[in-house]
């Protein structure tokens, strides 16, 4: 058997949010012999996806630049 990872978390504000889940690094797809570092890395990102999964969120983010007036705009 191979190395597995546990991710878990849960919520102090939105009460019965919380979810354990354990897997192996093969069933991550996660190469057992990676550095620490990128190993590290890695798990992070594939955490992240996890709880987003699970807390079934979908999120837009929008940047709007206001135009600045010119001296030549503003009207005296």
């Amino acid at each position: 058997m191979g190395k597995t990872v546990t991710f878990s978390f849960s919520s102090t504000k939105y009460k019965s949010t919380d979810a354990t889940e354990t897997f192996t690094f093969e069933n991550l797809g996660i190469n057992e012999d990676m550095d620490d570092k990128a190993l590290k890395i890695e798990i992070d990102r594939i955490f992240q996806a996890w709880v987003w999964d699970k807390l079934n969120i979908s999120y837009s983010i929008v940047i709007d630049e206001v135009n600045a007036q010119s001296s030549d705009d503003i009207q005296k």
